[in-house]
């Protein structure tokens, strides 16, 4: 129990126990405003990541299996979900031409709508990061890098597209190259979530 981040005792001598619960409390401001645009347009808050992540990413990435590993939940959620959104006529469905089972889903022109409508719900934590210095945005946003990669190389985070992950991505001599952009990158420039992103296998 006393090793616990949560632990207020800990807390004050443990950074780590700080941000943890720091990042804790950055995670419900996101809840919070996510379920505010929710409600206002009468859709639960997976139905609206759902829609915004089809928006931004390859039809080869929307569909019911890829959506419950990306959102760590389960496939009858998923499904579920997606019924709703079907039956809105906020997407549609394409089936696979080698398996009548298997579908993709992409945005109808009122999808579109919607996701104009929701997709900068997390606008204020946004703001709020923009009033930080430059240099310290960089030294915060290597952190996060590292964490997530270290997440998912854990089983933490079942999906992630980012640069450590990546076929084209080489560390020489501590310094970041893809070989996709043939470029050398800065921390700054790693990727989180990239549209080339093929996995180093």
């Amino acid at each position: 129990m006393t090793k616990s981040a949560f632990n207020i005792k800990q807390q004050e001598t443990n950074l780590t126990s700080k941000i943890v619960v720091g990042l804790e409390r950055v995670s419900e401001a996101f809840k919070v405003l996510l379920w505010e645009h929710a409600k206002a347009i009468g859709l639960s808050p997976i139905q609206i990541q759902i829609l915004i992540f089809i928006a931004h990413h390859k039809q080869e990435y929307c569909n019911v299996s890829h959506f419950a590993q990306e959102f760590n939940v389960t496939k009858p959620t998923i499904s579920d979900a997606v019924k709703v959104l079907v039956n809105k006529g906020f997407v549609v469905k394409e089936y696979s031409s080698t398996d009548s089972r298997r579908y993709s889903v992409f945005l109808s022109d009122i999808g579109q709508d919607i996701v104009s409508q929701t997709e900068g719900f997390a606008n204020p934590i946004q703001k709020e990061l923009n009033k930080i210095n430059h240099s310290d945005l960089e030294m915060l946003y290597k952190s996060i890098t590292n964490l997530i990669y270290g997440l998912n190389k854990t089983g933490q985070l079942s999906v992630q597209r980012m640069c450590y992950s990546c076929k084209f991505y080489e560390s020489i001599n501590k310094n970041h190259f893809c070989h996709y952009l043939n470029q050398k990158l800065n921390d700054k420039d790693i990727r989180v979530d990239c549209a080339e992103f093929e996995l180093n296998k």
